[in-house]
């Protein structure tokens, strides 16, 4: 835990600075990296995997996703879709200088070491976080020739569906990896698992369901997801304490200067859980009053994150979770199996929420449902869609929720956009339009020959969406 708290020293460094590079200068030297041991490029990988799931680009995906809302500075031009490609230069450098660059350089250095197994399994899956996220954002992107900056200065960029597919792959290596019984890092070096193989399995399956659902392989997502992260404690989570400089980063960004720059008063999240809402979700099952007043506070029309509570200074921030892996077999389970199947697993989730689940709050009230209550004229079925269509937007909507903050809950907004009827209604912030893609950062454009040429705008979907 020393270790963890040391290194996210740095990332106090980078939020003050504006996200530059993660570790100062790490990349400007592609042969640097190497001099150290894999182990500790390892941590430095992990605390940079960090920076990318909780930090600038959740906050800007959580815009787009009816999380929070922008009101100063750039944020608010952001929140209105005026964006340029310069916003997201310091992006794309932390995921691919910074977690997939970082993972290669600890690959190959484990592997000069002859120290092959679980470490290099681990790069797997880091690499396959990197890359995911960004394809999941950008579409087509670098990945056979990401972060290989020796042989590979300007990458080619490839097609959407087929990164997908070599995502399966690496995944697919990453468990053979993990599952040798060899290679296993220095004490400490893993800040996640400690060098845990069977809950990087778990997480490695998760995310192999994760990818599956972002292309709408359900049968497949529910395949993987069955072998996915089993109980609460194999959550890939960044740890926090009350420190300076170990907080969760939300709670930095909400408690530093730009405390004024972000709210959520008035966005979808808040509809759906206030209880004074035309909108909230909750019926004679479910109440939501808790969960509400964990994730915001309200005064008046007013809302914002609440730092006391999901993102409090010491809060952990999942990257791979228990609660994504059991919505993934709610939901997958919904679509390729049966109704039963769905229902069933959906209740697995409401058991855990109501003994305080990801909240820690034992209070809670999500009794289990049953089949009627998705029937014409149940609680959960009022304008009379099919007992089907009932149970998925039920799901979804949970799905939402569990991801506020996250970048998966943006994913997920993608995914069903052309699903009005079971979707969540996250209409776009202004104008018709709903942005569904970053814009290729300006350091691409000017830098890389092989960025897309048209290079297509926020509006126009990628491959997987269309």
């Amino acid at each position: 835990m020393k270790k963890l708290i040391i290194v996210l020293f740095i990332i106090t460094g980078i939020l003050t600075l504006g996200c530059d590079s993660l570790i100062e200068g790490i990349n400007n030297n592609p042969n640097v990296p190497t001099e150290a041991p894999s182990d500790n490029i390892l941590t430095g990988a992990q605390v940079a995997l960090i920076q990318v799931t909780e930090g600038d680009l959740a906050r800007k995906s959580g815009m787009w996703a009816g999380y929070f809302k922008g009101e100063d500075r750039q944020y608010e031009g952001f929140y209105n879709y005026l964006s340029t490609a310069g916003d997201f230069s310091a992006n794309w450098e932390d995921i691919y200088s910074n977690v997939v660059r970082n993972a290669i350089v600890t690959q190959q250095t484990a592997e000069s070491e002859g120290n092959i197994g679980v470490i290099t399994g681990i790069t797997n899956v880091l690499y396959a976080i990197g890359v995911g996220t960004s394809t999941s954002l950008w579409g087509k992107v670098p990945f056979a020739e990401a972060g290989d900056y020796v042989n590979f200065q300007t990458p080619v960029y490839e097609e959407q569906p087929e990164v997908y597919a070599g995502l399966q792959e690496l995944l697919d290596q990453a468990i053979l990896d993990l599952s040798a019984g060899t290679g296993t890092p220095g004490v400490g070096s893993d800040i996640f698992f400690n060098g845990n193989a069977d809950s990087w399995i778990q997480v490695a399956y998760t995310l192999k369901a994760r990818y599956f659902m972002q292309t709408r392989n359900y049968q497949n997502a529910y395949n993987a997801a069955l072998q996915g992260i089993s109980s609460p404690a194999n959550t890939m989570l960044a740890q926090h304490q009350n420190i300076v400089g170990a907080q969760n980063l939300y709670f930095q960004f909400f408690t530093s200067n730009r405390a004024d720059d972000l709210s959520a008063s008035g966005t979808p999240i808040v509809n759906l859980l206030d209880p004074a809402s035309t909108n909230y979700r909750g019926n004679t099952k479910t109440d939501e009053a808790a969960r509400f007043s964990y994730l915001l506070i309200t005064a008046g029309n007013n809302a914002v994150p609440n730092t006391g509570g999901i993102f409090s200074a010491e809060n952990s921030f999942p990257i791979v979770s228990y609660e994504e892996n059991i919505l993934t077999l709610a939901e997958a389970g919904a679509r390729s199996e049966s109704f039963t199947v769905g229902l069933g697993h959906l209740n697995e989730f409401r058991a855990y929420m109501a003994t305080g689940g990801y909240i820690g709050n034992s209070t809670l009230q999500y009794n289990a449902y049953n089949a009627a209550d998705f029937n014409n004229g149940g609680i959960e079925n009022q304008d009379g869609v099919t007992n089907d269509n009932a149970l998925l937007r039920e799901i979804l909507e949970e799905r939402y929720i569990t991801f506020f903050g996250q970048i998966g809950g943006f994913n997920d907004v993608l995914r069903t956009l052309n699903e009005p009827i079971v979707r969540v209604q996250v209409p776009a912030n202004t104008g018709s339009q709903f942005p569904q893609r970053f814009l290729y950062p300006q350091t691409e454009v000017d830098r890389n020959p092989n960025t897309p040429n048209p290079i297509p705008g926020m509006f126009e979907p990628t491959a997987v969406n269309k």
